[in-house]
């Protein structure tokens, strides 16, 4: 299967090196407006760099596109990825609101190809082992979840995370990873509440969420943290508890900030302290997905549905009053 990458920062540099070493797979290019940020990112896995998606087209055949830009392009790419008769597999969030979310889907269905929505964190071994163990029933019927997902602003490396008009912020660009995994794992969401603090390179959020099943939720996003990108989450049930916290692992070593001789900071990666590596498992998800026709672990309706509450959130903050759903 013949792959390619659109956006070269961290997120599309990373997909590169997994494709590079995926068996059955080749990585026929990568592109970038800048660049240089593509010539870097195909010299370290030996791959063609372009200036453009354009470009790409042009010059080089291929099925599947990783699609790794800001935000606030991703419709225009993704429109255009589908209409080129290529299958597209899009990093979270899925756009900015949802009237681009559902043209996006649209498009691919009507071009008839896969549209498939990075949201990494169902694939981290120790998320998915929690939620194997409450399907499972090993702590009976939950009824308090917590979550906690901190780091530095990525607005430090990439000045367009500091505006919310390209980012959506903390809440729709963070803490969605943990609003998608607590509705996989809780079910449908009734209602939100939210509270915000931003100012300058702190944007803190909590997020209150309470769902169909009886069980509530409390989930807290925040950039500008002064340590190391760190996450954890807690499930109480009538029977028991479960959870995982990166901190407690001595494996999980993320920088703040790269070293000076490679720049200065950098957008931090959450990564899994397990020895899988999460995002090369969601990527080898997809495309198996692609070959034999199946549905993939997190669908792009799943996409919708966490940004529907992420923008649920921002909405209770304008208003100061729960949201219902």
């Amino acid at each position: 299967m013949k792959v390619a990458v659109v956006g070269c920062g961290g997120m599309g540099q990373w997909h590169a090196k997994s494709y590079a070493k995926m068996p059955g797979v080749e990585l026929v290019g990568v592109c970038d407006v800048q660049l240089e940020s593509a010539v870097e990112a195909a010299n370290k896995v030996g791959t063609a760099a372009f200036s453009s998606f354009e470009e790409m087209l042009a010059a080089v055949s291929f099925d599947v596109v990783s699609v790794a830009v800001p935000t606030f392009v991703h419709k225009e790419v993704v429109l255009q990825a589908a209409r080129a008769g290529k299958h597209v597999i899009c990093e979270k969030p899925v756009a900015l609101n949802l009237e681009d979310a559902q043209e996006m889907i649209s498009c691919c269905e009507e071009n008839g190809v896969r549209l498939f929505i990075g949201h990494v964190v169902r694939f981290f071994p120790e998320y998915a082992q929690m939620k194997q163990q409450i399907d499972a029933g090993q702590i009976g019927r939950v009824g308090v979840a917590n979550a906690r997902r901190v780091g530095s602003h990525p607005g430090e490396a990439r000045p367009w995370f500091l505006d919310a008009d390209k980012s959506g912020g903390v809440i729709v660009d963070l803490m969605v990873h943990d609003i998608d995994f607590m509705r996989w794992t809780l079910g449908e969401v009734k209602s939100v509440y939210g509270m915000n603090k931003c100012e300058g390179t702190m944007d803190y959020a909590l997020v209150t969420l309470v769902f169909e099943s009886g069980a509530v939720a409390n989930l807290e996003a925040f950039w500008g943290y002064p340590g190391s990108f760190r996450y954890a989450a807690e499930f109480a049930g009538s029977e028991g508890l479960v959870r995982t916290d990166s901190t407690s692992a001595q494996s999980l070593q993320i920088r703040k900030a790269a070293p000076p001789e490679s720049g200065g900071k950098a957008v931090e990666i959450p990564q899994s302290p397990n020895f899988f590596d999460p995002y090369y498992i969601e990527l080898e998800h997809f495309l198996s997905c692609i070959r034999d026709g199946s549905d993939p672990i997190v669908t792009a309706q799943d996409a919708c549905e966490a940004l529907r509450i992420a923008k649920a959130a921002l909405d209770s903050i304008q208003t100061g009053k729960v949201v219902l759903l």
